[in-house]
């Protein structure tokens, strides 16, 4: 294809600013010609543990009554995965199907490597909270992707300590920030939580929840807002507590962190769904005392969280068969017996609301049996999911977030200066690509 990354990025962002399908004029046209289901054989690119299994259950039914067989070829996730993928595609041997985190979809399609599907998936739109669903079609009247699982975020807490020490759940952020500072006062040597900055997709869904818009469209041009009004609220909550020692400015998922929440120095946790599974390991001897809330609010009576994770299914636009390709997709991500073998054999949290509160989601994680109504209160909470806005670099972004946000809460100093910092290298990578950004 004759374009030039820059000019691919230039149709991108007008596609955005427009809410149209201009990213369908170069190739990525849902079907391509595909308009038949099957004979088709099928390679899915994916990470998740156990998707054989569940792959097998297509390949048994729906695949063997419509002749399309799919075989699942185990991959590294995150970063690695991207590369391969658009290494692959330059070659023009992607595989039909893949597996791709939400804010990995720009970079995929701003490479033509992902494929419209919107004309081969039926009505799995209403299946999905909206904050969800936007997350696969870049802003555009394309569908790049299928949702498969997600990350809502939520607030976490040792019951029984909130009862010792007198707290009370915090429903607001500023609310939070008082409840750290009184534990501190009661117990100098226990910590409310830590500000951790080796995972970005923390931050990330913070600053998504506060209402920030990290890359948008301006005309014909990308516009890049990390260091925004809504994230420099978040940067300068954050660092003001760590500043004044009223939380801990450790790393999370290290043996020191493990032990703090074990043994009751860390008495909560801003987290994600997922979180139940964590805890298990590192803090095994604590289950059943803590429980999970809504994630405070910025403003009493607001009703919004952020994202902390999540992956999606995609048909490439290398596939022979992307009619075929997006049928499993979306199979694989709306049908319930799909879906409670996923919740079964990988342990996801699925993205399709049919289904977060039903078979494996009847009853709550092990982990909080105490808490009946887990599930019900995530599903609720996942639906008021804030959109995302990612772009073509979030490797660069977050690659940044780690060094100089981990910088400042290490030496407790300036957050503003490390989200600018952020801002300026995402920004010069852009550039330095070709990337058309606006100033």
């Amino acid at each position: 294809m004759p374009y030039t990354k820059r000019r691919r990025l230039v149709r991108t962002a007008v596609a955005l600013a427009l809410g149209a399908t201009t990213l369908a004029a170069c190739g990525s046209e849902s079907g391509d010609g595909d308009t038949e289901s099957g004979p088709a054989s099928l390679t899915y690119w994916t990470w998740t543990p156990g998707m054989d299994k569940v792959v097998d259950l297509w390949n048994k039914g729906p695949g063997k009554k419509d002749r399309i067989t799919v075989t699942v070829k185990k991959q590294a996730s995150g970063d690695t995965l991207v590369t391969k993928i658009l290494t692959a595609h330059k070659a023009g041997k992607a595989p039909d199907l893949v597996q791709a985190e939400y804010q990995a979809l720009p970079t995929l399609v701003s490479n033509d490597a992902l494929a419209d599907i919107s004309k081969n998936i039926g009505d799995a739109e209403g299946k999905f909270a909206d904050g969800v669903w936007q997350q696969t079609t870049l802003g555009t009247d394309a569908v790049y992707a299928v949702p498969q699982d997600i990350g809502p975020m939520m607030f976490y807490y040792r019951e029984d300590l909130f009862k010792q020490y007198g707290l009370t759940v915090p429903t607001t952020w500023d609310e939070f920030a008082e409840t750290a500072r009184k534990l501190k006062k009661a117990a100098p040597e226990k910590d409310l939580t830590t500000f951790s900055a080796n995972d970005s997709g923390l931050f990330a869904g913070l600053a998504q929840q506060a209402g920030a818009k990290w890359w948008t469209t301006s005309g014909d041009q990308w516009k890049v807002s990390i260091n925004d009004a809504a994230t420099q609220k978040v940067a300068k909550f954050w660092g003001g507590l760590v500043k004044e020692g009223a939380i801990d400015n450790q790393p999370m998922y290290t043996p020191a962190w493990n032990k703090a929440l074990n043994t009751g120095k860390q008495i909560a946790w801003v987290s994600a769904v997922w979180a139940p599974g964590t805890l298990t390991t590192a803090a095994p001897d604590t289950q059943g005392k803590w429980a999970m809330a809504p994630l405070p609010q910025w403003s009493a009576g607001d009703n919004s969280t952020g994202s902390w994770g999540g992956s999606s299914t995609a048909v490439t636009t290398d596939s022979e068969h992307r009619a075929a390709a997006a049928k499993f997709a979306a199979w694989l991500n709306t049908d319930s017996e799909a879906l409670n073998a996923l919740a079964k054999e990988s342990g996801i949290y699925p993205a399709a609301t049919n289904a977060q509160t039903s078979g494996a989601f009847l009853k709550p994680p092990a982990y909080f049996a105490n808490q009946a109504d887990f599930y019900t209160q995530a599903a609720d909470i996942a639906e008021t999911t804030a959109p995302s806005a990612w772009g073509p670099n979030v490797n660069v972004a977050y690659t940044t977030f780690k060094d100089a946000f981990g910088a400042a809460a290490k030496s407790k100093s300036d957050f503003g200066a490390a989200l600018d910092e952020m801002q300026a290298d995402t920004v010069a990578d852009m550039k330095k690509q070709g990337f058309e950004v606006a100033e």
